[in-house]
């Protein structure tokens, strides 16, 4: 019987996804999570505005989206004082980066990373055939310069640097990333993901030139804006670099609805002060239950804490697998030395509730 021939590189690849989703947990569990702080999405929600428009918008949803994510790039290009020709619209960050890697990644093309930062990145270019090249953090951060120092041996031609991280909650000022980019090798695309970036202290955002050929930033409506569900990211970069997005994007690939919703809470900042004000308040929370029970809360500048547990990785993943037994969902990182660490995304005072009371029993059990 004939069967489909797939490329040699598809051969090679694992049918996995980088996360294991809430819901296939709570499908194996036969239950649903009493607290979902796990997957860093906003629980304070979208806008009133954004709600509204894409109850508004489920009328039409018969039609197409707009292909060129018109009415959104021109409210984001007023937004950021850019060109219109600087934005493109994509199916969250992800999309993006896969776009983005199809464009400039060839097999064997040399990539860095940090080891341990966000995965999908490292799944799309290990989709394309790209070559991952791998640096550890420093001290819980990323670490600019051996990142840009791995590039240049490499040959690399993109490095990616999340700024604030993922999964640690770290940053660094704009100033740093905009010095650090000195040792940026020539030919390198830097790829800044600023997912985290309308939760972080005023000037994390790096102040660079839009047309800056060397490095192209990432943003989301999934985590301030509350809208992860809608898959709406965009990026912002040179107008050449940006035009040549058209080349391999799916241009009806954003949802008519999701665009509308978008808009609407761009024009409402009232709520992004509402909700970094919830997130700075559950962050003061996450920190005063990890100390009332012995642990460190690190630092974070984003809607989550990695907390420390005080050891090695196989403890933090019983402490892990103890909460969620008990119905609270948080994740780790993968990689150590961060992984002693779990993660707990912001929540609200239920949430954060039910993780203050699953907390003691779950280290209990991780200690016995």
């Amino acid at each position: 019987m004939t069967k489909p021939r797939y490329t040699p590189l598809v051969n090679t690849l694992p049918a996995t996804v980088p996360f294991v989703g809430p819901e296939a947990q709570e499908r194996r569990m036969g239950r649903a999570f009493a607290a979902r702080i796990g997957a860093n999405e906003s629980v304070f929600g979208p806008s009133p505005r954004a709600i509204a428009a894409m109850e508004a918008a489920a009328r039409e949803i018969w039609m197409y989206g707009d292909p060129e994510s018109h009415d959104l790039r021109a409210a984001l290009a007023a937004h950021h004082v850019v060109g219109m020709e600087n934005i493109v619209v994509g199916e969250g960050i992800d999309g993006l980066l896969g776009y983005l890697v199809r464009l400039l990644v060839a097999q064997g093309d040399a990539v860095v990373t940090s080891d341990g930062a966000y995965p999908t990145f490292n799944y799309h270019v290990v989709g394309f055939g790209g070559t991952l090249h791998k640096v550890p953090y420093k001290g819980d951060h990323e670490d600019p310069m051996a990142l840009f120092a791995k590039a240049r041996e490499v040959g690399a031609k993109l490095v990616y640097l999340a700024n604030p991280d993922n999964p640690m909650g770290s940053s660094y000022t704009g100033a740093e990333i905009v010095k650090a980019m000195d040792a940026l090798p020539e030919g390198t695309l830097l790829v800044l993901d600023e997912a985290y970036i309308e939760l972080a202290p005023e000037g994390t955002a790096a102040p660079i030139d839009i047309e800056d050929p060397r490095v192209i930033r990432m943003r989301t409506f999934s985590k301030g804006h509350g809208m992860a569900g809608a898959r709406v990211g965009y990026a912002l970069g040179a107008a050449d670099l940006i035009r040549a997005f058209e080349k391999v994007r799916n241009h009806f690939g954003m949802n008519r609805a999701a665009q509308i919703g978008a808009l609407a809470s761009l024009g409402d900042p009232d709520w992004i002060v509402h909700v970094k004000r919830e997130v700075e308040k559950a962050r003061t929370r996450i920190g005063a239950i990890a100390t009332e029970n012995g642990l460190t809360a690190l630092p974070s500048a984003t809607n989550f804490v990695a907390v420390d547990c005080g050891a090695d990785g196989a403890f933090a993943k019983k402490v892990l697998d103890g909460l969620i037994a008990r119905g609270v969902f948080v994740r780790m990182p993968f990689v150590a030395p961060q992984n002693r660490c779990i993660r707990v995304s912001c929540g609200t005072p239920t949430d954060l509730d039910a993780f203050a009371a699953a907390l003691p029993l779950a280290l209990s059990d991780a200690r016995a």
